[in-house]
């Protein structure tokens, strides 16, 4: 691939593949808390609060981005990084300005004039190689290059700028401190003195820390919300979700060092918690789980790290407890839950099967797009004997990972099972003929 191709690829990509590059994370009390985040922000950006949704990824570099529709992607190192709530609040307002501006949509306005700017010099540099002009050639080529990619470049540094001023706006719409904003940008100005000198600006995708900053504080320091207190409830959220994080994410060595055993603090056993339970230490794991219980008995996340530890300890029954407060303490969340329906089907009892169907089945209506939850409830209903229903949750999980041939054949033989003309039956004709359909497209563009 010429250079410059790579270079517009490359960048390309950044819109369309972190996501399916790097790991999903997935955490009930994290989801809340982006949740209760980025509401009042959607709000002001005149998006749906619910129809935003931020996404986090295991990935130790400081980054956030959209690929389309309303989901920000933001990398687990930003959350290591950032030193408050209000600091991410600023980096979602960002990402909420390139989807209220539409800049995914509008990526092509940079691309194609570059694009076009690098075909018309390859042309030109290779009618003169053939005219005998070789060095030229290559010169016209290279300055082709060069001009085409800082076309793109220009746009792309617009596009931030704008995202900035719009995530500006939002904040002070949404009655939020820009302070947030501007710290985490001084952050990054820090990073860059590192490379002082190596860093040419016009050969960036986003504008210098610096100029952001000094673009955007007047604007913030004018909001009436610029010495408002940042909310101590969600900045508190926040450092549980960092340590846990960490516990999760880092080696155990490290979340060890980062809190020492003498440290009793709730963040410090919530994160050595994790970092146990990964070095395989059950029941190190368990005393950390068992004193966050005794300093808040009713937190649902709590009592969700007990029950998880438990249960990947080989303990299943003795997770059921905790699990079951978890579910109703956090009023049925997904996640949580399927962790409950998992655990009552590992007790290996019988009689836990109807409670584990239940339990999934209001878990999958809650969040359809959970595959982990689909295949513990083929499991039940399997284990249950209705072999239908099974074969209807297969295929449901096999329509959401793009595998047509085995979506249509498990939704077919769930059909032949099922009563007709019920939701289930309804549904797995869904999925049949939709599943038929991709198979049947896929095989005309083979011929």
């Amino acid at each position: 691939m010429k250079p410059l191709l790579a270079a517009l690829s490359a960048a390309l990509l950044l819109w369309t593949q972190p996501a399916h590059a790097q790991g999903i994370l997935r955490d009930a009390e994290t989801e809340a808390m982006f949740q209760e985040m980025t509401a009042p922000l959607a709000q002001a950006a005149g998006l749906g609060p619910r129809a935003v949704k931020v996404v986090l990824v295991n990935d130790s570099s400081i980054n956030a981005f959209v690929v389309g529709g309303q989901q920000i992607y933001v990398h687990s190192g930003l959350i290591q990084a950032a030193d408050n709530a209000n600091q991410v609040q600023g980096v979602i307002a960002h990402e909420l300005g390139h989807i209220a501006d539409g800049h995914v949509m509008l990526a092509d306005r940079g691309t194609k004039p570059a694009m076009g700017i690098y075909l018309l010099s390859m042309v030109l540099g290779l009618a003169t190689m053939a005219a005998g002009g070789g060095e030229a050639g290559a010169g016209i080529l290279a300055a082709g290059q060069q001009a085409a990619l800082g076309k793109y470049l220009s746009f792309s540094r617009v596009q931030e700028i704008t995202a900035d001023a719009s995530g500006a706006r939002f904040l002070a719409a949404a009655g939020i401190t820009g302070k947030g904003m501007i710290s985490f940008f001084r952050r990054l100005q820090k990073e860059e003195y590192r490379y002082a000198g190596e860093i040419d600006p016009y050969m960036q995708t986003h504008p210098l820390s610096g100029d952001r900053v000094q673009h955007l504080t007047a604007d913030l320091e004018a909001s009436p919300a610029w010495n408002k207190p940042s909310d101590p409830g969600l900045e508190e959220r926040f450092k549980r979700v960092r340590a846990k994080l960490e516990g999760y994410v880092m080696e155990p060595n490290r979340t060890l060092s980062d809190f020492p055993e003498y440290d009793t603090s709730i963040y410090a056993r919530y994160a050595r918690a994790y970092a146990w339970h990964k070095a395989g230490y059950p029941d190190k794991a368990d005393a950390e789980s068992a004193a966050l219980i005794a300093k808040v008995p009713n937190d649902p996340y709590f009592q969700e790290i007990r029950g998880q530890i438990l249960l990947e300890a080989g303990k299943p029954a003795d997770a059921l407890g905790p699990l079951r407060m978890a579910t109703e303490g956090s009023r049925n969340n997904a996640l949580i839950a399927t962790t409950l329906g998992h655990a009552l089907i590992a007790t290996d009892d019988k009689a836990n099967l109807p409670e584990a169907v239940r339990v999934l089945r209001t878990a999958v209506a809650r969040d359809d797009q959970n595959p982990f939850a689909w295949y513990q409830l083929g499991t039940a209903y399997e284990r249950s004997g209705d072999t239908a229903r099974a074969a209807l949750a297969t295929a449901e999980r096999a329509s959401m990972g793009g595998d047509s041939r085995t979506a249509a054949a498990s939704a077919r033989y769930a059909m032949a099972g099922i009563p007709a003309n019920t939701s289930d039956w309804i549904r797995a004709q869904d999925i049949a003929m939709t599943a038929q359909n991709d198979l049947d497209d896929h095989r005309k563009k083979r011929r």
